[in-house]
């Protein structure tokens, strides 16, 4: 069997999907839910940047912009040199459903990264995505 290559989740939020595209494409708004420090170029090729308390930093690339469905963005992996070309894909759908947004999330790219890293990013990121679509459900209903 081979390994995974994709992570999904998706989540019903009780806001409308301007809200939820706000809270995704803002520096602002990541900086809420998502990080502690942000920065984004929203446009395709855009920079963008994540920082946390806890030392992690993330450099992205802006894929798509389809305001207000899709959101993409390409990131490195922290296990890996920052040189590395390699990165995983970050796809956002937001769709409404009914007053509020069906919101799913997936991330792609894992099977390309080195044998030595590949679990532990996958499995760090699929616990990673589940906690902070749950601070996104939070920070929205706040």
């Amino acid at each position: 069997m081979a390994f995974p290559d994709r992570i999904e989740r998706t989540v019903d939020i009780s806001r409308p999907p301007a809200d939820v595209w706000t809270a995704l494409t803002t520096a602002d708004g990541l900086a809420a839910w998502f990080g502690q420090e942000a920065k984004i170029d929203l446009r395709p090729g855009g920079a963008a940047s994540m920082s946390w308390d806890a030392g992690h930093h993330a450099e992205m690339r802006v894929e798509r912009v389809e305001e207000p469905a899709l959101f993409a963005f390409t990131w490195s992996s922290q296990s890996l040199s920052a040189d590395d070309p390699r990165r995983t894909y970050v796809e956002f759908t937001l769709e409404a459903a009914g007053a509020g947004t069906r919101l799913t999330v997936v991330e792609t790219g894992f099977a390309q990264l080195p044998d030595d890293v590949r679990r532990a990013e996958y499995d760090d990121h699929t616990h990673g995505w589940a906690a902070e679509l749950g601070e996104l459900v939070d920070y929205l209903a706040a």
